[in-house]
């Protein structure tokens, strides 16, 4: 099923779906993260302007991310580095990034930087799962050849459509994080370190099922940080339940 990637154009300008969807994902996460800051007492301008500088330095990282892992072609295609418009964003260079402007933001403000991941977790999981559409859009990020009913064609072959998988766990993890969790968490970091822990563990799985995956020493790169990140929620989780006991 091919899909025009290209929105609309104005004043010579094409406005590409990918970046549409983004911007919505990132508006809804804003909108999210605004709700919870309220009520754990944030100003609007904590979560604002922290969104503000994680989502700029988030693309670059992202991109980074991206090139890093892709640099025998970009070292010869070096005019394409910048070239983000079509594709081309990891979304686990974006979170390493926004952990890391999280940490120094929050030092510089004074607040805790894990009540502060808690507040932005569920919106970042929705978010997540709106931009996943835009994979569909430049049809990209899609699995191997199957034959399950539910099978997109691209290229004339139907394959496994991992962005729609990934969009359902991202929409899966905002609802039981945003209407569920929030309210019952034990400990700040809780919302934070249980979306790591499933995001890590789903992706795991999914990633596994791409054709599209950047590798690292003959691994898949995504699947190293996912075990990753679950190690270290799930450490963090056993250990701020015991001391919280």
């Amino acid at each position: 099923m091919q899909i025009n990637p290209v929105a609309f154009t104005i004043f010579g300008i094409e406005v590409m779906w990918y970046g549409i969807l983004i911007a919505i994902g990132a508006l809804s996460a804003i909108t999210i993260a605004n709700k919870l800051g309220k009520r754990e007492g944030f100003k609007e301008d904590i979560i604002y302007d922290y969104a503000m500088i994680a989502l700029l330095l988030g693309v670059v990282g992202a991109r980074a991310y991206y090139v890093i892992f892709n640099l025998d072609y970009y070292m010869q295609h070096t005019s394409e580095i910048l070239a983000i418009r079509n594709g081309g964003l990891a979304i686990y260079g974006g979170i390493i990034t926004g952990v890391i402007v999280g940490i120094v933001y929050t030092k510089i403000k004074g607040i805790k930087f894990f009540k502060l991941a808690d507040v932005i977790a569920p919106g970042l999981a929705l978010a997540q799962g709106i931009g996943r559409w835009g994979n569909f859009v430049n049809q990209e990020a899609h699995g191997a050849p199957t034959d399950v009913t539910w099978g997109i064609m691209i290229d004339g072959v139907k394959v496994h459509p991992t962005f729609l998988y990934e969009s359902i766990l991202d929409v899966g993890i905002f609802i039981f994080l945003y209407f569920f969790l929030y309210n019952k968490k034990k400990f700040e970091g809780q919302i934070f370190a249980t979306y790591g822990m499933i995001y890590g563990l789903g992706r795991f799985v999914i990633e596994g099922m791409r054709t599209d995956s950047l590798y690292f020493g003959g691994m898949r790169v995504s699947q190293i940080v996912s075990l990753l990140i679950v190690l270290v929620s799930a450490s963090f989780i056993m250990y701020s339940k015991r001391k919280a006991k």
